[in-house]
């Protein structure tokens, strides 16, 4: 069993690690994984929808694809990206050249270079070249200090070539501060897509109309952030040199094209849900609305609100709504004051008006015959305190159709007047 598993024959030597490079940014695949975990539970249950169904599928992928674009644009690191094959030394002060692929992609707030030598030059005595380093920039002088401890940990010389191009800010070579600066006011512009993002899915959910518009803002921010990363990069484009003649140049990468096609296409949807909404009202919806086919779903309380109205216009004419109502309705009372007026100086015949009294079915007390030097008593149901107490008076009849005897006759008329006062006569 000697020398199984090994190459020379003895046993294994752990002198040296043998890394390798980095092949994927983690946070950006966990976003990814996030937003397509979301996407796979909606599949899942997708069959279960009877009702809308493509104007749910449309909404929710877009609004999910809308929403990891934006994450990875702000996490990716393909903003600006140039490559190129170079040959050059390794490190300083060495005679000796090897061609390796040297890559340059530019994020919002880093920079990675890659140098991966060629196979040919893999298996000479040089050791396996194969880097991936990334550096930072999210103060002012981050990024030279990144610089510093890459010249102390002994990179290769062509990835401390392209890092000291981003790490000084003098005698010209301002090309750091200035994607510095576009990638930090692209982030904010991005953020500002996140918060339109999430208040778009709200809408959706209670107002699928206003979900539309939002739509329409979420687009107008991610075509803003790519306009304002355009209009900030260098005015003088960065151009690395190396051996050869070879020039590295630098263009945009797929993160802005992302972000670019992800702003048209959001664009263009909240504009055909807004277009179809104004032309046919109230009309899309998805069974992610909250009163979705409940009593309080607006589509229910509209067709409600409709059959009523048209069941009250079937009583009589209908009638102007709005201010022309308001206004027709001034105009014709004027008018019918102005006709009115003359007729109610000259006299108009009322029909309703009758002289004799109504025939009451209620009987009150003074239509009773009245009776002569006896109280007047009423019924149990007409009792009251107040009448009860009254009742006891004694009612004094004065017959005026009778002649008046000599005495009364003789009385002045002042005390017969106070007399005829003091009777309580009942007719």
């Amino acid at each position: 069993m000697k020398g199984w598993f090994r190459e020379d024959g003895g046993p294994a030597f752990y002198g040296y690690s043998n890394r390798t490079s980095v092949t994927g940014d983690i946070n950006m695949v966990a976003c990814c994984l996030v937003f397509l975990t979301l996407y796979t539970a909606f599949l899942v249950i997708f069959p279960g929808i009877r009702k809308q169904r493509f104007t749910t599928f449309v909404t929710v992928t877009l609004s999910l694809f809308i929403g990891n674009v934006i994450m990875v644009a702000k996490l990716g690191s393909s903003w600006h990206v140039g490559k190129i094959q170079i040959s050059s030394t390794y490190c300083a002060l060495s005679k000796e050249l090897i061609t390796a692929d040297l890559g340059v992609y530019i994020g919002l707030d880093h920079v990675n270079i890659t140098l991966r030598a060629l196979p040919q030059d893999n298996s000479s005595s040089v050791q396996d070249i194969d880097y991936n380093e990334k550096f930072t920039w999210h103060g002012v002088h981050e990024m030279g200090e990144r610089y510093r401890e890459a010249l102390v940990r002994g990179l290769p010389f062509p990835i401390l070539t392209v890092a000291e191009y981003f790490s000084l800010g003098q005698e010209g070579f301002r090309w750091g501060g200035e994607y510095r600066a576009a990638g930090y006011y692209s982030d904010i512009l991005l953020w500002a897509a996140f918060a339109s993002w999430l208040m778009m899915n709200l809408l959706l959910i209670v107002v699928p109309r206003y979900g539309a518009y939002g739509m329409i803002i979420t687009a107008l921010f991610l075509l803003l952030t790519c306009f304002i990363y355009h209009c900030m990069l260098p005015v003088s484009p960065l151009i690395i040199r190396f051996e050869e003649n070879k020039q590295l140049t630098f263009n945009f990468g797929w993160c802005f094209w992302l972000t670019f096609f992800a702003g048209i296409i959001c664009g263009f949807v909240g504009i055909v849900i807004a277009c179809i909404d104004l032309i046919y009202p109230h009309r899309f919806s998805t069974v992610l609305e909250v009163d979705y086919d409940t009593p309080y779903d607006r589509h229910i309380i509209i067709e409600d609100s409709r059959y009523h109205r048209k069941k009250r216009s079937n009583k009589g004419n209908e009638e102007l709504a709005g201010i022309g109502r308001r206004i027709l309705r001034r105009l014709s009372s004027k008018k019918d004051e102005n006709d009115e007026k003359p007729a109610r100086m000259n006299g108009m015949e009322n029909n309703a008006f009758e002289m004799d009294p109504p025939n009451s079915p209620w009987r009150y007390a003074y239509n009773r015959p009245p009776l002569k030097d006896v109280a007047f008593r009423r019924t149990i149901s007409q009792d009251s305190a107040s009448s009860i107490a009254s009742s006891s008076a004694v009612v004094t009849f004065v017959d005026h159709k009778q002649p008046l005897s000599r005495e009364k006759q003789d009385l002045p008329r002042q005390s017969l007047a106070e007399l005829s006062s003091k009777s309580v006569s009942i007719w």
